[in-house]
This record gives structure tokens, C-alpha cells and sequence, in this order.
């Protein structure tokens, strides 16, 4: 605790000169968070402990520990003052700033909740959260950077890494290299089981052949997390995941995609032409490479919810004042009963997005079951997304139409919440299928 406290202080310190890279130790998460509404398995009921102790009786889904609250409140300024001058050119070109992307690792960014014995900022999940959610109000492709490394490169050495492998790539993910996962394939997408890339074993290594599509970050990435099928015979279950850095022969970054909205983020094809991997170099177990990956996405899908979040309520933000400004027939549009309450409905959904995202957030934490809460999370606050930034464009008319203001952006970048990592029909599927094993 006595540690706990001193880096709490020293952040704090750090945060009052305005800068530097964040490093603290959090206490372990209270119990004061357990508490789940329903009867059904991940919302089952459960008494909360020790809260005499803490003095609180119920805690709300917006009350942050410090540390969180702390980081939210940095990485706010950060985007304000850093990202938002940059926001326009990087779309503009499609290509994201390469000395942003080292602050990023610079403060912490890319490594959050990573252990500090690994290089990491060992702060809890939820400031992950809440680091996409701010990045997301002034730019979503600069969030997700951050969304990615965080909640599923990382992760994936954390959850199923050997020590050596995450000794050998922990630190380097900390300080400046990305990671990119590579599952889509030009006919695999939602339908993950028909995938081609093989890996064939050849004494104590593998030689992989397939190709990859819409490759998020290839363009930056120094290591790729590859699935491929090394038992073609046994279906899904032959599906094994390995690590393959970038400049192993054989590996192919090809021209990025020119894409609607989240623009200065890459998305590239990646080939694999008889690359040779070292056996030592499989993440996981053999065959549970599809187990890996779908872990990984249901934690995922609650970062692409908190990027769809921040990404409503910064276009709601920019839109909101000028309402308030934009005089029609005497007073203030905003004045009018009728924008009021299309106003008024927006920002119900946006809250309601909040904290579906929080709570899948909270129960990730934990460790209890989240996938019917991280798709609700990640469907509900893509919808939210596409109506919000929808609405914001008919409120400001004509302006809104344009490049002058941010809403247009906004409009464009939400679009792919309904796609990656998972689409929106699939989140449905999972949905159904969790409230079909609960009756």
C-alpha cells in the first residue's frame, strides 16, 4: 500500500508539471465493483464484500479510483494539445504521425495496463478505457493505436505468452514496437473457420504461405501475431497462432488501403510467401490459435466500444455550442422544443452506450464472463456512434457538411465500429447465443 501511495503521489506530481511517461503500481481492484444486477451467469448477483470497511454502500459505474481519474484527466489535455493540431493533415494524407506515434509509447500509452516488470504502466484495464475514449473524442485512428497494442497485442503475450517470449518482446512493445494481428483473410472474414494460411512443420520449425487482408497498422508494425491452420485436417481446431517479426524473409506489407474514415490508421494486405518460423515462436498451445484470438476479441470489442463512445460524444461536443450560437428566426436553434428533444435522445443513447461499455469494462476486471456484455458493449455503442454523428451533421446544416468543422470526420470514422472485430450481425449472433444458454 505504502508503494501504492507513493506512486500515486509521484503521478500526481507528474501530471501537475503537464508531461513525461506514466508509472505506477495500482492497488488491486476493490470489491466495491463486483456487484451485478440479473440472474443469469455473468450478471449473476453476489453480496459485496467489505464495504463497511471502505465506507461505501454502492458505487456508481463513473466513480474511477484515482490513478484512473488521474490518467483520463492526462491523456484529455494530451489530446487536446498534442492530437487535435495534427487530426486534419494526418486524414488528409492518410498517414499517421510517426513522432505522435512515439509520444504514445513515450507516456505510457501503448502499454497501460502491462505489468512495469515488463516495461509497462501498470495501471488498471479500465484506464485503458478510458485512455480510447478520450483519444477517441478529438481522433479515433489515434485511439486506436492504442486500443490495439493495449487490449489484444499485448495481451496476448500476457495471456499466453512463454516468460522468454514475453521477456523477449514485452519491453520492446513498451517502448517502441507495434504489434498487428493478422486473422482476415480475402475469402475469411466473419467466417473465421475457413481460413487458408498453413503452417507446415519442418523439423523444429514452420513455413508459413497464405495471404491476410485489411491488416490494421501493418504499415508500423515490427511484429505480426499470425494465424494459420497447421492441421488442415482437423478444421478450426488446426488453427495456431505464431509470432512472426517483420523483417523475417518471406513477409509482404502491401499498399495500404485508401479507406473512407479512420484514415491515418494503415490497413494493409500481408502476404506470407514460404516464411520460416521457429517452433519456439507459437503463442499458445498447437490448434488453439481460434481459442486465442476469440478471447482476445471479446476483450477487444470493449475497446472498440469505448473508441465508438469517445467518438459520439466528441462529435456531440463540437456540435452542441454551435447550436447554442447559430441564431434561426430570433433565438438559438437549440432553443427550439424540437431540437431539444432530438438532443435530448442523443445524449440518453450516448450515456447508455457509457456504461454498457464501463460495465464490460469493470467485469473484464474482475474476471467474470463478458461476452454477452462486450458485444452488447461494442454493438449498442457502434450504433450510437452512426446516429449521433448522423443527427450532428442535420443539426448544423450546411457546415456540418464541410471539412471547416470535425462532424464530417466523425460521420466517416464511425462507420467501422459496425465492421471490425466483429461485425454487428455477429455481435447479435453472440448475444443470442449467451441469452439461449442462460434459459
Amino acid at each position: 500500500m505504502a508503494a501504492a501511495a507513493a506512486a500515486g503521489g509521484a503521478l500526481l506530481a507528474l501530471l501537475k508539471r503537464g508531461g513525461g511517461r506514466l508509472r505506477w503500481n495500482v492497488t488491486p481492484y476493490r470489491n466495491s465493483w463486483m456487484a451485478s444486477p440479473c440472474v443469469f451467469k455473468s450478471s449473476k448477483p453476489e453480496a459485496l464484500q467489505n464495504l463497511a470497511k471502505d465506507g461505501l454502500t454502492y458505487a456508481p459505474l463513473q466513480t474511477f479510483m484515482e490513478e484512473e481519474l488521474m490518467i483520463k484527466e492526462m491523456v484529455k489535455k494530451f489530446a487536446q494539445e498534442r492530437v487535435a493540431p495534427l487530426v486534419q493533415k494526418m486524414d488528409e494524407e492518410a498517414k499517421f504521425d510517426e513522432s505522435l506515434l512515439q509520444e504514445l509509447f513515450e507516456r505510457g500509452l501503448m502499454s497501460i495496463d502491462l505489468d512495469p516488470e515488463y516495461g509497462g504502466t501498470g495501471a488498471s484495464f479500465f484506464s485503458v478505457i478510458l485512455v480510447v475514449e478520450e483519444l477517441a473524442k478529438v481522433d479515433p485512428s489515434v485511439s486506436l493505436a492504442c486500443e490495439l497494442q493495449n487490449t489484444f497485442s499485448t495481451k496476448l503475450f500476457t495471456s499466453y505468452g512463454t516468460e522468454e517470449q514475453k521477456r523477449t518482446y514485452l519491453p520492446r512493445m513498451a517502448k517502441n514496437l507495434v504489434g498487428s494481428i493478422c486473422i482476415s483473410e480475402p475469402g475469411s472474414g466473419s467466417d473465421a473457420f475457413s481460413m487458408k494460411t498453413h503452417a507446415e512443420k519442418k523439423g523444429d520449425y514452420y513455413i508459413i504461405n497464405g495471404s491476410k487482408m485489411w491488416i490494421s497498422f501493418a504499415e508500423q508494425a515490427g511484429v505480426f501475431f499470425v494465424m494459420a491452420n497447421a492441421n488442415p485436417s482437423a478444421g478450426y481446431k488446426g488453427i495456431t497462432c505464431f509470432i512472426v517479426d517483420r523483417d523475417t524473409e518471406g513477409v509482404h506489407v502491401g499498399k495500404k488501403e485508401n479507406k473512407l474514415g479512420i484514415r491515418a490508421t494503415s490497413t494493409c494486405p500481408v502476404t506470407f510467401d514460404n516464411v520460416k518460423v521457429p517452433e519456439t515462436n507459437m503463442l499458445g498451445q498447437f490448434g488453439k490459435g481460434y481459442k486465442c484470438a476469440i478471447e482476445m476479441l471479446n476483450v477487444g470489442r470493449i475497446g472498440i466500444a469505448a473508441q465508438m463512445l469517445g467518438l459520439a460524444q466528441g462529435c456531440f461536443d463540437h456540435t452542441i455550442p454551435y447550436l447554442k450560437q447559430r441564431n434561426q428566426f430570433g433565438k438559438p436553434i437549440f432553443e427550439f422544443q424540437g431540437m431539444q428533444h432530438q438532443v435530448a435522445q442523443v445524449a440518453i443513447q450516448i450515456e447508455a452506450a457509457r456504461l454498457l461499455t464501463y460495465n464490460a469494462a469493470r467485469l473484464a476486471e474482475t474476471g467474470k464472463p463478458l461476452i454477452k456484455e462486450a458485444s452488447m458493449a461494442k454493438y449498442y455503442a457502434a450504433e450510437v456512434a452512426t446516429l449521433t454523428t448522423s443527427k450532428c451533421i442535420e443539426w448544423m446544416g450546411g457546415v456540418g457538411f464541410t471539412k471547416d468543422y470535425p462532424i464530417e470526420k466523425y460521420y466517416r470514422d464511425c462507420k467501422i465500429g459496425t465492421i471490425y472485430e466483429g461485425t454487428s450481425n455477429i455481435q447479435l449472433n453472440a448475444i443470442a447465443k449467451c441469452i439461449a444458454q442462460e434459459y
